[in-house]
């Protein structure tokens, strides 16, 4: 093992010490004074972009690949000759400083403290046993296989502000109530994973609206345009397709019981199996579940009075105290703005709904969650104090919440460095040049949900996609057309796609966490749910976003695509029954066999007392004949 390992070593070294040479090479035999740095630089613009791909499908890890590439667009900035020693030394302290001017930036500053906030306050609120009391009182209500799929759903939904919240919270505590209505695991794992990414990804309060609207900032800022993108966010969300059409199908296959594929078989396996006994596989699952350090991170703390308000109060301030600051926030920029028309209109009548919406697309997003992060994380410690958890204990769970979010952080550092160089390289400029004959307008939107799918798939990173992704996907976009709508389109392309290629991935961690908190096999999860997630994504594709590409409105699109989406459910979906009608079947037939047998038990009694009769006719007349 160690002689195979210092192979892959000692080749990768070379390898990279000779693609250094080449680059240097490359750069030496271009004139430095080109105008157009995309001219300069040529087809070596999409190396740092490239780099961080194919190191991502390589590696299944995104900072590392993140990091490389933006390390390889240093190295052309700084590659002045063949000294590749040298401009690796510089490239490094200029990956340094530019990391440190990315952070230093007040928006982005914003973005990553709110996101870290967030990250403490769902920490608190789940030692303080709020989701958790929650989520018991709601699973009461489920009495059979259809309630307790639509009470997943509709839990998944409540815990919007995170995935990976979503997914430890609601699979563990819906399990006992799916084993005992008879539901299989694997739908548990699709439900629960259904609701989270696709959910957290349009919820306009979560630990992912920071990194997806940063991102759009920097995408328009590649063509030159400064926009509020927390309001181009909201406009992207009716063409989020993929994470509206999965809910609707989630509820869709809840309701009328079908299913298909492998789901199909689990289901009815599940039906069928005997509760009392568990099979090799569960009890494995869950012996592996033991001491797992992510589902003990969202434990209550022992002695703690479970509550549902312990969850809704926290999580209530930081909604209204959100949507009342995005409110302020952009009323105030409206009435600062040059806009007459719409500063009177915010004047007369502010609180119109048309008011409400100028409002909050045009507030800054980091700085309204910002404030209400603070508000909901100091009102959740204040009632974790008042239930007799210390409050160095209740500073520390918050803490340790922000922790899990530092990722995600290191993430948005480096890809918000990787958008820098490619601006400095011209990137998006020579896309543009060389694609922007070559692709009818119609497709690209399609086009970049697939393209995003593919590398979200083979990379199980939804976020590293997005980075790599958006801030080539705009500056192409705006070169085929500049019309706002359209670009909108493209952009939640972007964001869908990656959703969809995370959803069905068997690498990323909310698919692992949904099947590891479900109780179930990641694998036979994988194959369940893949199924499905393909099915709506082909819809997706076909009858929401090429239909998009050539102008018909998203409230067309979407209700013909669930159409579809139920007529292809019937046509290809068999219905399981519930549990009861299972038995009630059994008892039927019980019954039926139980009269069947008595028939026939009288058919023999009645021929054998015949043949009896028989016999004693024959042996009367033979005892006449005798006489």
């Amino acid at each position: 093992m160690k002689t195979k390992t210092l192979i892959i070593l000692s080749v990768s070294t070379v390898f990279t010490i000779l693609a250094l040479f080449g680059m240097a090479w490359y750069l030496e035999s271009v004139p430095a004074k080109k105008a157009e740095k995309s001219d300069r630089y040529g087809i070596m613009t999409l190396l740092p972009p490239f780099v961080a791909i194919f190191l991502a499908f390589i590696t299944k890890e995104s900072v590392s690949s993140l990091f490389a590439g933006v390390m390889v667009g240093e190295f052309l900035l700084c590659s002045k000759n063949f000294n590749i020693v040298s401009s690796l030394i510089n490239a490094y302290l200029a990956l340094c400083t530019q990391v440190i001017k990315t952070l230093s930036d007040a928006w982005n500053a914003g973005i990553l403290l709110q996101i870290v906030l967030i990250g403490g306050l769902i920490q608190v609120i789940a030692k303080m046993g709020g989701a958790m009391a929650l989520a018991k009182a709601l699973a009461k209500k489920a009495n059979s296989p259809r309630k307790a799929q639509l009470i997943t759903e509709f839990l998944g939904l409540l815990v919007f502000v995170d995935d990976c919240a979503n997914s430890l919270i609601v699979g563990p505590m819906m399990r006992p109530v799916i084993d005992r209505l008879k539901v299989s695991r694997e739908k548990l794992a699709f439900i629960v994973d259904s609701t989270a990414a696709p959910v957290a990804g349009i919820a306009i309060i979560s630990t992912w609206i920071g990194l997806e609207v940063s991102l759009i900032v920097e995408g328009f800022k590649e063509v030159g345009e400064e926009v509020n993108g927390f309001g181009i966010f909201l406009r992207t969300i009716p063409f989020r397709f993929y994470n509206i059409l999965t809910l609707i199908f989630v509820a869709m296959t809840a309701i009328t019981l079908r299913e298909f594929g492998p789901m199909k078989e689990a289901e009815k396996k599940a039906r069928q199996r005997n509760n009392k006994i568990k099979d090799k596989e569960e009890e494995e699952i869950e012996e592996s579940l033991k001491g797992n350090s992510q589902f003990d991170d969202v434990k209550p703390i022992e002695g703690v009075k479970l509550s549902i308000w312990n969850g809704i109060i926290p999580i209530g301030t930081l909604i209204v105290t959100a949507l009342l600051s995005f409110y302020y926030n952009g009323y105030k920029a409206i009435l600062a703005g040059e806009d007459k028309e719409l500063i009177q209109f915010m004047k007369s009548t502010p609180i119109s709904i048309r008011g409400v919406f100028e409002a909050l697309a045009n507030s800054d997003s980091s700085v309204a969650l910002f404030q209400a992060a603070i508000i909901a994380s100091v009102v959740s410690i204040a009632m974790a104090y008042a239930q007799k958890i210390s409050f160095e204990d209740s500073i520390g769970e918050w803490v340790n919440g922000m922790k899990t979010i530092v990722l995600t952080g290191a993430i948005l550092l480096l890809a918000w460095s990787l958008g820098d160089i490619a601006k400095e390289l011209g990137t998006a400029d020579y896309l543009v040049t060389v694609l922007k004959n070559t692709i009818p307008k119609f497709i690209l939107p399609a086009l970049i949900f697939i393209i995003s799918s593919i590398v979200s798939f083979a990379t199980g990173t939804s976020y590293g996609t997005m980075g790599i992704l958006m801030p080539l996907a705009i500056p192409l976009s705006w070169a085929i057309s500049s019309d706002m709508d359209f670009l909108i389109l493209c952009v939640s392309g972007v964001l869908s796609g990656s959703i969809f290629g995370d959803h069905c991935s068997p690498i990323s961690d909310s698919t692992i966490i949904s099947s590891m908190g479900s109780g179930c096999s990641h694998i036979a999860h994988v194959q369940t749910q893949i199924y499905y997630a393909i099915y709506v994504a082909v819809i997706t594709v076909v009858i929401c976003y090429i239909p998009a590409g050539l102008g018909i409105s998203w409230y067309i699109s979407i209700p013909v695509a669930i159409i579809i989406m139920y007529i292809g459910l019937r046509l290809l979906g068999e219905k399981i029954p519930n549990p009861e009608d299972i038995e009630e079947e059994e008892k039927e037939e019980t019954e039926k066999k139980g009269i069947e047998d008595q028939k026939e038990d009288k058919n023999i009694k009645d021929s054998k007392e015949e043949t009896r009769i028989n016999l004693d006719s024959v042996q009367e007349e033979q005892e006449k004949k005798e006489e």
